[in-house]
């Protein structure tokens, strides 16, 4: 083929856009013949696998944190309310069913009861432990929450008005020793002021029932008495108010902004993302932390993979020379190298994505095998009360981490690619 005829190939669009990527691919592939080409097919290969790997790690990871902040999330709902509102002069309890049918014409809301929370102490012998104490409605209590389904001994209908028995924690009950028909004395911090001095406020108490909720820390500091019980307790030094349960627990930011605006003045919302919202910043910064830590493992396959493509430019510097001869323009030498790199990126992160996803939605299977094969716990229920590793894949994570490992890829070939277009035929075939 003449110059010529070199050239006018090269000028046809079609078929120069063609000869780029049969020779990238051809570059990608190479691993037959000299020794140095293997090895440069070796170096290729792990850039290859290094991104796959960290691509699947960030994916089984992500999944996994995702499925515990699910997973908890999901427990602590199952206790506390989606929506609180509530007034310092307790007339938000004294009307409660009024506020309730209130609160329904909204579409989200479902039910709604009343409560009486405030902090206590509890004591069984020479044992005592500092619990909070949520005065509720037996009735009600079930359509605002899982409680009446977390019983493990006796049953909420137990707590009646005036008989002062109280419901306990399962890990509460077995930090004080007591089980259902034992007694407690349960004192209040407000007091009377005599001149003997401060005497708090102490009351007997029968556990009725135990509940667990999955949740070591409201399984250890919760404790649930009848709602009249607690205010003749308490009196007014206690928060009381409605407890609200909505459709889509998610939205309840929303729901309580668009509520304020339809119940009476005076009342104060609040919802359960604002009471936690410590928790959920803290494994928010924790996913992001171990989005940067796991990425690093593709950056480190990029710099691999840069370094393969230098190596490579140096390996073909000869061929490129006959390329540019034949009229290859520069971007096109470029666009080859490129090519090259974004189809070891491209596959890498497509078998990363496999591997990854293939595990996080089979983790249920997965980590039991591997418990059974080789004899091993790693989610003792005892200490985190979670039998099985929760996994919760979700497709808008999977897409920014390929998303993330193809950029990379990408900008490993710009500096390799660059090279190649500069390198001059004349002086490279003078010293070939």
């Amino acid at each position: 083929m003449s110059p010529t005829n070199g050239a006018e190939l090269c000028d046809n669009a079609g078929v120069k856009t063609a000869y780029e990527l049969w020779i990238g691919w051809r570059y990608t592939r190479a691993g037959g013949g000299r020794r140095r080409d293997r090895f440069l097919s070796f170096i290729s290969a792990s850039s290859m696998v290094g991104i796959a790997l960290g691509v699947a790690a960030l994916i089984i990871v992500l999944s996994v944190m995702n499925g515990f902040q699910t997973e908890v999330r999901d427990r602590m709902l199952s206790v506390l309310p989606h929506i609180e509102l509530f007034s310092h002069d307790g007339k938000a309890l004294d009307q409660w069913q009024e506020l309730t049918q209130m609160a329904k014409e909204h579409p989200a809301v479902q039910a709604g009861a009343p409560f009486v929370t405030a902090q206590a102490m509890l004591a069984r012998d020479s044992t005592m432990r500092g619990v909070q104490v949520n005065g509720i409605h037996p009735e009600a209590e079930p359509a605002v929450s899982d409680l009446a389904q977390q019983m493990i001994s006796g049953e909420l209908q137990s707590l009646e008005p005036g008989s002062f028995g109280i419901v306990l924690g399962e890990a509460l009950a077995r930090t004080l020793g007591v089980r259902p028909g034992d007694s407690v004395l349960l004192m209040a911090p407000q007091g009377t002021v005599s001149p003997a001095g401060f005497s708090p406020r102490m009351r007997q108490m029968t556990v009725t029932g135990l509940f667990s909720s999955g949740h070591f820390e409201y399984d250890s500091s919760l404790a649930f008495v009848n709602v009249e019980d607690a205010r003749r307790l308490f009196r007014q030094n206690a928060q009381a108010g409605v407890r609200l349960r909505i459709q889509d627990m998610l939205a309840a930011p929303r729901v309580a902004q668009e509520l304020s605006s339809m119940l009476p003045v005076g009342l104060y919302l609040t919802d359960w993302s604002r009471n936690n919202r410590t928790w959920f910043a803290a494994v928010q910064t924790e996913k992001r932390m171990m989005f940067i830590i796991l990425a690093l493992i593709i950056a480190v396959a990029a710099f691999n993979l840069l370094s393969s493509l230098v190596m490579a430019v140096n390996d073909k510097q000869a061929d490129i020379a006959i390329l540019r001869t034949l009229g290859a323009s520069p971007g096109a030498v470029a666009r080859i190298f490129v090519v090259q790199g974004s189809l070891i990126g491209f596959m890498g992160t497509l078998a990363g994505v496999a591997l990854g996803t293939l595990v996080a939605f089979n983790v249920d299977v997965i980590v039991p095998f591997i418990e059974n094969l080789f004899n091993v716990e790693f989610l003792p229920q005892q200490i985190y009360f979670i039998s099985s590793l929760p996994s919760d894949p979700r497709w808008s994570d999977i897409g920014i981490i390929a998303a993330t490992a193809l950029i990379l890829a990408l900008a490993a070939t710009l500096y390799p690619s660059w090279r190649a277009s500069r390198l001059q035929p004349a002086e490279v075939l003078r010293h070939d």
